[in-house]
């Protein structure tokens, strides 16, 4: 796989899927060379615009397609678990979108299938790439930081069910599932250490949508290090998840890819990384893990216990 162009078949051509299709524009050797999504002249449009040979609505049409070595799969949070074993089975390598599931027994299957087979299986963490929380990363690692707590907000206001494009959606989006998910599995990777304990408080269940529109989430890792997470469908303000990182010597706010200081004075992250786009980044690593035969950072392994503190947040809100 050293040189070769890489074919990837991208399955969800919305809002997230685009990210992807711009991303790779920017990167060597890799191609997309069949688009699958659920509506056909939408998918037919997409395709136009970005030179893509080969559309379908089936994922299983693309996956027969002996020339496609990866799949990226940016399709709703249901059918992620489902279709990333799809791949694996059909010998594809495979990036899904975050959550990786929206239930723990299928996630580890997930896990143990990429086992089984050896291929690159990964998640799009895309909080681990982000050249903001990257230049975090590189002070804790080489021993200049250390986080005592993190402070994040993730705020949208969704009370019709719209997706990032501002079209209506076929699925329900999730706080603790998806936007959640971006939390947890940075704040064990920032803090170097595993959750030990995590609590979670939610408010009423919206009498349509059947999902809690407002939840707080209590996080301590093995370390000591703590993390309070507050999210929101229903604030009417500045859109998107800030992070602040409370540590021995310093304050730092992340606001995707941007990052401050607790002045609010500008940190040049320009040069963390080859650009400045996260989504970029996580398909970056997931086309160098599959040429060098590695493991990416984000795989389904590494991203698994993530989705353990989720699922006994979930029992936790159930009962």
């Amino acid at each position: 796989m050293s040189n070769k162009t890489i074919k990837v078949a991208l399955a969800g051509a919305g809002a997230f899927g685009i990210k992807h299709l711009d991303g790779i524009k920017r990167i060597d050797s890799v191609e997309v060379v069949s688009l699958v999504s659920r509506d056909l002249d939408k998918t037919r449009e997409v395709a136009a615009k970005y030179g893509i040979g080969h559309v379908t609505t089936e994922l299983a049409e693309s996956l027969a397609l002996p020339e496609v070595d990866a799949v990226i799969l940016c399709t709703p949070t249901q059918m992620h678990a489902a279709q990333a074993k799809a791949c694996l089975e059909a010998g594809k390598h495979v990036q899904v979108e975050i959550p990786l599931c929206d239930s723990l027994a299928a996630g580890e299957e997930v896990v143990a299938l990429q086992k089984k087979t050896g291929l690159v299986a990964m998640c799009g963490h895309t909080r681990r790439f982000n050249p903001s929380h990257q230049w975090v990363h590189k002070r804790i690692e080489a021993g200049e930081f250390n986080i005592q707590q993190m402070d994040v907000q993730t705020y949208f206001f969704r009370r019709t069910n719209m997706n990032a494009l501002g079209e209506p959606r076929s699925w329900t989006d999730h706080l603790l599932w998806h936007h959640a998910a971006h939390t947890v599995d940075l704040f064990a990777y920032q803090a170097g250490s595993p959750i030990v304990k995590a609590n979670a408080i939610q408010g009423p269940i919206h009498p349509t949508l059947g999902i809690a529109m407002d939840m707080s989430i209590q996080l301590k890792a093995a370390n000591g290090a703590i993390c309070t997470l507050s999210l929101s469908f229903n604030n009417d303000g500045p859109l998107g998840t800030f992070f602040r990182y409370i540590g021995d010597n310093g304050t730092y706010i992340a606001r995707y890819d941007d990052l401050v200081d607790g002045k609010e004075e500008k940190i040049d992250v320009s040069k963390v990384d080859v650009s400045m786009n996260g989504i970029e980044l996580q398909d970056r690593e997931f086309f160098a893990a599959i040429r060098q035969g590695r493991e990416p950072n984000a795989s389904v392994a590494q991203v698994l216990p993530c989705y353990r503190v989720l699922q006994q947040l979930e029992q936790q809100l159930a009962a």
